[in-house]
């Protein structure tokens, strides 16, 4: 979408970032639509990709996931077909939450959970150094989530 979202858009998208369980009567009180153009303004941002889906957040630690880690990844080449051939490969690991092509000294950023250190130590060594064409990783563990990820600020969305 390249135009800029129209205010009751951007109150439908901070709502739902809130809570993405809400009903569209619940919704469209909220926002002031009534019922029927809320739900189709829902689903034009849906058909738009602007909502991609509704997940629930987990709290990783409840779930046995006491280790949040970074790794910095430089691989050999910096090809396209390589970078792609990583990039596949990070995509089927379950412990890996989050990967970004990065700029700077490194190539690739990865957010990793594990339920501890000794499993992530022996993630990190069997399964990441393996990946091809690695040439050095830097992991950074997380000691304290300051600000978890909750939702992007809308502030910059409005036309």
């Amino acid at each position: 979408m390249s135009e800029k979202l129209e205010p009751v858009d951007i109150r439908i998208l901070e709502a739902l970032q809130r809570d993405g369980r809400l009903t569209n009567q619940a919704l469209s009180a909220q926002v002031g639509l009534s019922a029927s153009p809320c739900w189709r303004r829902v689903r034009q941002l849906e058909d738009e990709g602007v909502i991609r889906d509704y997940t629930a957040t987990l709290d990783r630690r409840r779930i046995g996931l006491g280790v949040l880690a970074f790794i910095r990844v430089r691989i050999d080449s910096h090809s396209e077909a390589e970078a792609e051939a990583f990039s596949e490969e990070v995509a089927k690991l379950e412990e890996v939450v989050a990967c970004y092509s990065i700029a700077g000294d490194s190539d690739f950023l990865l957010q990793v959970v594990s339920p501890n250190l000794d499993t992530y130590a022996d993630f990190a060594m069997t399964v990441i150094r393996r990946l091809p064409r690695i040439k050095e990783m830097q992991t950074t563990f997380v000691l304290k989530e300051i600000k978890p990820f909750r939702g992007f600020p809308l502030d910059f969305a409005s036309g």
